[in-house]
């Protein structure tokens, strides 16, 4: 009987997350032209859209290397290769495993495992990068939606925007220092990577919408897609497919631009992350084996 409810816990988590993405989706899809959008993607550039799939996946070799810092800060020593298939692996299981162990979760058993740690020193480690991308993610948005259509719209929250901007380091530092301090000695360097992902994503993105032709409000669009990435970060969507969408079609419409364009955008997003996530099922990392003898526990 345990079991049973065990099982159905555990199926009830991708069904919810699926019928979250559809309904996004139907909403979003229900009242775009559809015709237009298809023809937006149709005709996007390969070459710009080849450069966009360079920088999406240079910024996640910084993640990686980011991420690898942290571990060494608990103990584990992994070569770069083998720390690269691993992150590359949990994309692939965040993306297409939906409500199972998920690439976070994946990450945090091998290392475990191979490893002898304590979970929570793995968790907190795994937990505090996504917690340093969080950071840049916002701050990046922040200083783009200042520059963007939203400043002139809303300009009475323009002071309460800088304030906020002011805060974001150091209540990352106190943070780091009241509950992370295992990770203090690498604070700055890893500030520094988490806003070399961001931007290179940023850089991906552009090469997006210079594939689909959207050469005009730039900005505006750049800063709803890291907008749009931190409504991802919730796991309520499959691949945050559908929560991404959603946020482009209204807040493309708070500003009273054409929202096609910016659902081509995200779609060819997801697109290219989704055939960059398959890299990681072509390492065929074994969690059932140790680690080679590249990766070692001091």
């Amino acid at each position: 009987m345990a079991n049973n409810k065990t099982d159905l816990k555990k199926l009830l988590k991708p069904l919810l997350q699926l019928l979250v993405t559809a309904l996004a989706l139907y909403l979003v899809f229900k009242k775009t032209d559809i015709a237009k959008l298809t023809n937006i993607i149709r005709g996007a550039n390969p070459w710009y859209l080849l450069l966009s799939l360079f920088f999406f996946n240079l910024s996640k070799l910084f993640n990686a290397i980011r991420l690898n810092r942290f571990f060494k800060a608990i103990g584990i020593e992994l070569s770069p290769m083998y720390n690269l298939k691993l992150y590359y692996l949990g994309m692939f299981y965040n993306l297409f495993l939906p409500g199972g162990i998920g690439g976070d979760g994946y990450k945090i058993y091998v290392l475990q495992k191979n490893h002898g740690l304590k979970m929570i020193n793995v968790f907190h480690a795994v937990l505090w990068d996504r917690i340093c991308g969080i950071f840049a993610l916002v701050f990046l948005s922040i200083i783009l939606l200042l520059h963007s259509s939203f400043a002139l719209k809303f300009p009475h929250l323009i002071p309460y925007t800088w304030v906020l901007l002011g805060m974001i380091y150091p209540t990352s530092l106190l943070l780091n220092k009241l509950f992370y301090k295992q990770f203090i000695g690498v604070f700055t360097i890893t500030a520094i990577e988490s806003m070399l992902v961001q931007i290179t994503q940023v850089i991906s993105v552009c090469f997006i919408l210079k594939a689909i032709s959207q050469n005009a409000n730039m900005i505006d669009y750049l800063a709803i897609f890291l907008i749009s990435s931190i409504a991802t970060i919730i796991p309520i969507t499959i691949g945050g497919a559908g929560a991404r969408e959603i946020t482009f079609f209204y807040l493309l419409g708070t500003i009273q631009l054409e929202t096609s364009t910016g659902i081509a955008l995200s779609l060819i997003f997801f697109a290219l992350s989704a055939l960059s996530s398959l890299i990681g099922i072509l390492t065929r990392i074994d969690h059932e084996k140790k680690l080679p003898n590249n990766s070692t526990t001091p």
